[in-house]
């Protein structure tokens, strides 16, 4: 008897039809834009109407990627773009010219030692196994830039393990970090998008000292869990010296605009190893997907 077998598609794929398209005739009509494949016609993608098209074009793109790469929690570490590793803020002090840019000197250095905290915590977590279904959990992700962000993604890569990197374009220059693995680092056009990827996957947040980006991204989080929009999770602030100096929690305990309790989304911390282990505790302690034994 003849094996009956349906096809599993009948019409032909796009990347096929993209083909087919690109060695098309050339006459006056084929090479009018209007006559381009809407999905090839950049001119038309880029139309301010077509805002909401790329609205979902990069919130699903990274998605894809992730779920592809097996990747089902992530821990996202914020902070500065401008805080160097240990040795190359020293140069920075050295070269100080006035009072001023030594002073400023003088405070990098003191927090590049986050730069070797974070390249820890980043080594700490990439060491976490996959789970039964062949999942990765607390996989490294960093806004995949330079300084506290590289130190992330370098700390996964010390210990050969795979790290996220979601970047922004900006009107100057930049590159990812070299430490973000290939394949998994991304890049927004849209603040708001980039964002909402942060914390899609998280499942912990370590935040080390850092400028308006750093706020912006930490006090997001700290609102959406206040206002129960997202459950809480570990959010591990790094330097409790400086965020109480630039930061005046109690204050806005004492002006009644946040409760106190409100204090109580925020753990300071200082170590790479306190922070893993307060990471492990709170799903150690709480029914949750992610398994700690």
């Amino acid at each position: 008897m003849t094996e009956t077998r349906v096809p599993s598609r009948l019409f032909r794929p796009a990347q096929q039809e993209a083909e087919t398209a690109r060695t098309q005739l050339q006459t006056p009509q084929t090479e009018d834009p209007a006559y381009r494949l809407a999905f090839q016609d950049m001119d038309f993608l880029l139309r301010e109407d077509l805002r909401p098209v790329r609205f979902q074009l990069e919130l699903l793109k990274p998605q894809l990627i992730l779920d592809e790469a097996h990747i089902a929690s992530t821990l996202v570490m914020y902070g500065s773009a401008r805080i160097p590793e240990p040795d190359k803020a020293q140069a920075l002090l050295d070269m100080a010219e006035d009072d001023q840019g030594k002073r400023i000197a003088e405070n990098l250095v003191a927090k590049s030692k986050y730069y070797d905290v974070a390249r820890k915590l980043a080594q700490l977590a990439s060491h976490f196994p996959l789970d039964e279904a062949g999942k990765r959990h607390f996989v490294v992700c960093s806004g995949g830039g330079p300084s506290i962000m590289e130190a992330a993604n370098r700390g996964a890569a010390d210990v050969g393990a795979e790290s996220v990197g979601l970047n922004i374009v900006l009107p100057h220059e930049q590159a990812p970090n070299p430490y973000v693995t290939p394949g998994l680092s991304m890049q927004f056009h849209y603040f708001a998008l980039r964002k909402m990827h942060f914390l899609l996957h998280a499942r912990a947040v370590a935040v080390f000292p850092g400028g308006f980006g750093t706020f912006d991204e930490s006090f997001e989080l700290l609102t959406l869990i206040q206002t129960g929009k997202i459950d809480p999770m570990p959010v591990l602030f790094y330097g409790k010296d400086f965020w109480n100096r630039v930061v005046n929690f109690e204050a806005l305990c004492d002006e009644g605009v946040i409760s106190p309790r409100d204090l109580n989304l925020i753990t300071f911390v200082e170590t790479a190893e306190e922070g893993w282990e307060i990471i492990q505790d709170f799903y150690r302690n709480r029914k949750g997907e992610i398994d700690l034994g």
